[in-house]
């Protein structure tokens, strides 16, 4: 679905380039919930703004490119980064941070919805057809067609949310992209969200990449999951594996922080910021907050490498471990 090939994003700033994403490679298959997850002000934001094509100053790519391919109602598509915006609602739909406000507030819910069909499609139906459709999908997902008259501000945050949900899935795309979709909503909301999100993955059989910082969101609902740190992944493979044995030590650090059920052992959090990306540290950049850390770590950036099967890191001892067994 998703082949991102060595790419490099940064911002213009007063005082120069700003490095954000630093030669990111990865894949991201079809009909997968892939998850993105670490500390706040990692890139994890730009990075799905560089997979979803909005690329615009003061950002840019700076080397590297996204690919989106696969199959819809038979014909297959492929779209590089610079042409992704073509199929935007089509193959491909956003549900950026904070979406409870990304909604015109003077607009009822229905002309968003209209909106939200490609112009070729609307040619050959009337306004009250798409709505037709939109108010039998409402009541798929078990909320009232009678919603369409509202305008956004008559809504809670959590319907919002769910609104926002139902317009990006719509047009049933192969991949959605949602950005801390259960940010500022309680636990119960929350877990209202992710199950909207989960079933209509099954439903749709699309690809579904989430963002997040809560870990916990990342265990209930992703198959396969990245960590990222400072602008690159530190490992990478299924959710499952990573909880139950994390291999890099910043992946450690985070699961290990992670409270349990009837575990009332204390939790250590990790000391330290993370670098400022306007003046990384040379070499591993997880070296100046890592315990194993040694001058090789603090002098050479490792390479991300599969140091097992299926599982990807970033980390000079990891590497050293695998060539030895092998």
């Amino acid at each position: 679905m998703f082949k991102v090939e060595n790419l490099s994003t940064s911002y213009k700033t007063i005082n120069g380039d700003v490095r954000v994403i630093n030669d990111v490679s990865f894949e991201i298959r079809e009909n997968e919930v892939f998850g993105i997850a670490g500390e706040s002000g990692c890139g994890k934001t730009t990075l799905l703004k560089a997979l979803y094509d909005i690329v615009e100053f003061p950002l840019q790519i700076d080397s590297g490119r996204v690919i989106l391919s696969g199959e819809k109602n038979g014909n297959a598509f492929s779209y590089e980064s610079g042409n992704i915006r073509k199929t935007w609602w089509d193959n491909i739909t956003y549900v950026p941070q904070a979406a409870q406000s990304v909604l015109n507030p003077i607009t009822r819910l229905k002309q968003h919805f209209i909106d939200s069909v490609p112009k070729k499609e609307r040619k050959n139906q009337s306004p009250e057809q798409v709505l037709g459709r939109v108010r039998q999908y409402l009541e798929e997902l078990n909320l009232s067609p009678d919603l369409l008259e509202a305008f956004p501000f008559q809504l809670s945050g959590g319907m919002r949310q769910r609104i926002i949900i139902a317009l990006a899935t719509f047009m049933s795309p192969g991949a959605v992209l949602a950005d801390e979709p259960t940010t500022a909503l309680d636990v119960v909301v929350q877990r209202g969200i992710l199950m909207m999100l989960t079933r209509l993955q099954k439903q749709l059989k699309n690809t579904l990449v989430l963002v997040s910082h809560d870990m916990g969101v990342h265990y209930q609902i992703t198959n396969r999951m990245g960590i990222m740190y400072s602008g690159s992944f530190v490992e990478m493979g299924e959710t499952e594996k990573i909880f139950a044995d994390p291999i890099h030590p910043y992946t450690k650090m985070l699961v290990g922080a992670l409270p349990r059920v009837g575990d009332k052992s204390t939790r250590v959090g990790i000391p330290g910021r993370p670098p400022a990306l306007t003046n990384p540290p040379p070499g591993c950049r997880f070296a100046p907050r890592c315990p194993e850390a040694t001058d090789l770590c603090r002098k050479d950036a490792p390479s991300f490498a599969e140091v097992k099967p299926g599982r990807f890191a970033a980390c000079h001892f990891l590497a050293k471990d695998t060539t030895e067994v092998v």
